[in-house]
């Protein structure tokens, strides 16, 4: 299983980090199986890593074998998709960045792609205009719509079949909008996929 995610895919976000509202391509990284973390199981806050950030983001799930896929045909590769949280350590990407060094250590850690529920593509009103947030101890610091993403749910699969071959339960991290912040031990965090919760753990 391969976990993908794509950086810098929302404006405001980038705007938020001082970095240009738009991209030419998607700015695409990976996170090792480890990084998993789902049912619920709480997430860990590393130690000596610093500030450790949320990032609400959809989640599409893969699901059968794709290459070089056109992207009026990618919406046949995936079969579901939930809210998830790509956790990054904030002050180790800053570091690495600034020496021109990958930063696949702030980003890849055990427990740094939690993932909720998944809900059936057929479930949905399609997946250009999903609404999602998430709820930090009942109080709601991120909002998004895929409708605002610098590359949309299919371009993303068809730009990624490119370099990659997509198997079946692979997953693309999709983005996060603005409202990024730190999490704390005892934070109680809660996803939602338009009116529905998909995802819920703490912070231990």
């Amino acid at each position: 299983m391969k976990i993908f995610g794509i950086g810098m895919n929302y404006a405001g976000h980038n705007k938020e980090l001082g970095f240009p509202l738009y991209n030419q391509e998607p700015v695409v990284f990976m996170k090792p199986d480890s990084a998993l973390l789902k049912d619920r199981k709480p997430f860990f806050v590393p130690d000596g890593l610093g500030r450790v950030d949320y990032e609400a983001e959809l989640v599409v799930r893969i699901s059968r074998l794709g290459k070089s896929i056109p992207e009026r045909f990618a919406s046949r590769y995936y079969d579901a998709l939930t809210v998830g949280i790509d956790f990054t350590a904030r002050d180790l990407q800053h570091r690495l960045r600034s020496e021109g060094l990958p930063w696949e250590m702030s980003k890849g850690f055990d427990g740094a792609a939690a993932v909720g529920e998944w809900v059936g593509v057929g479930e949905l009103p399609g997946v250009d205009g999903l609404n999602f947030r998430l709820d930090v101890n009942g109080t709601t610091v991120q909002q998004g719509c895929s409708a605002d993403m610098l590359f949309g749910i299919d371009r993303l699969i068809s730009l990624l079949s490119v370099h990659f071959t997509l198997r079946q339960g692979d997953l693309v991290f999709t983005g996060t909008p603005a409202g990024v912040g730190p999490v704390h031990i005892d934070d109680h965090l809660e996803g939602w996929l338009g009116e529905r919760k998909v995802l819920e753990f703490n912070c231990k």
